[in-house]
């Protein structure tokens, strides 16, 4: 990205900080998505700005077009760069319905569509092995949880507080890959989500959208270890309903989460480093392997468009091709 920190002009910063808060109160995106695209729109008013742009409304297509090409000049990836330019038309749009730009030069900017490629997944025995791992190690520490403990603050070093980590990952590790949601979903899980009858979990996605997803015995028992076991040890009054919880007693946050994830598959000896997205994508892929049907895999991952959840038909494809040219004499 261009340089960033210096000052816009007034009626700049003001149009920046009117579509920040559209996003925020209006668009529901996550958080994250509007960090993005507020820096994404910063950098182009700053590049409009020593352009000789004074507002909003002296934004033009060559601003545009000249602050992408910069962006690919300095080694954007091609991602990188198809959001920036989804940022870009977004935020003319804005300043188009606000008044502040006669015509909106976005849609004359063109979509840069980014290059799908096929996400790395675990094979389902290595999958297997870091689940077996996670699940000793919860079964080792299950006894020095529900042991009584004395009321003083925890620590890190705690083996009750120790004990209480291993049975909270194995439930991470065991609800990601049997539901295939996304971590930020898995963080924002209450006791409440689980219908345990059912075996059904409630997951909020993008867009604020609720849909159920079925999960299986496995990450029931490891769940409901967790909560009987593992929880009440690092639950504070701070807790509230959260399922998941750091060893402060906090929501579990996703940095943590995505932690937890390389570091079991690294103690297991997954051959591949991957986060829960890797565990979403296995996910999917076993499903497909296993006989699902697409719009199913769709509604349980929560994808809007089947032409999302597409790609792990791709996947299945060429990992059969690859079995078929190690096992076929005449491959």
């Amino acid at each position: 990205m261009e340089d960033a920190g210096s000052p816009l002009p007034p009626r700049m910063a003001d149009a920046l900080a009117g579509f920040e808060r559209h996003l925020r109160s209006e668009r529901s995106l996550s958080a994250h998505t509007v960090r993005a695209y507020i820096g994404d729109v910063g950098s182009l008013l700053e590049h409009a700005s020593r352009g000789g742009a004074e507002g909003p409304g002296d934004l033009s297509l060559s601003h545009l077009r000249g602050w992408l090409a910069s962006q690919h000049a300095s080694g954007a990836a091609r991602t990188s760069l198809a959001r920036r330019g989804a940022a870009a038309r977004a935020f003319t749009a804005f300043a188009h319905r606000s008044g502040w730009l006669a015509t909106d030069p976005g849609p004359q900017l063109g979509t840069l569509k980014a290059r799908r490629t096929l996400p790395h997944v675990l094979r389902q025995d290595e999958i297997k092995a870091v689940l077996d791992a996670a699940e000793r190690r919860a079964q080792a520490a299950a006894p020095q949880a529900a042991a009584p403990q004395v009321a003083a603050p925890r620590s890190a070093g705690d083996a009750a507080v120790e004990a209480a980590v291993a049975l909270r990952d194995a439930a991470v590790l065991e609800l990601l890959y049997a539901t295939g949601i996304r971590v930020s979903e898995l963080c924002g899980l209450t006791a409440a989500s689980f219908d345990h009858d059912r075996r059904t979990v409630r997951v909020r996605g993008k867009g604020d959208k609720e849909r159920t997803v079925p999960v299986g015995l496995p990450a029931i028992r490891a769940v409901t270890r967790w909560t009987e076991t593992g929880r009440p040890v690092l639950a504070t009054q701070a807790s509230g309903p959260a399922l998941l919880l750091g060893v402060r007693g906090g929501r579990l946050d996703p940095r943590t989460a995505r932690r937890i994830v390389h570091e079991r598959l690294r103690e297991a000896g997954a051959t591949r480093d991957t986060g829960p997205h890797g565990l979403r994508h296995s996910a999917a892929t076993h499903l497909l392997e296993g006989g699902a049907d697409l719009r199913s895999v769709q509604e349980i991952l929560g994808h809007s468009s089947p032409a999302t959840t597409q790609i792990y038909t791709h996947v299945s494809i060429e990992r059969l091709k690859s079995s078929y040219r190690q096992a076929h004499p005449r491959a």
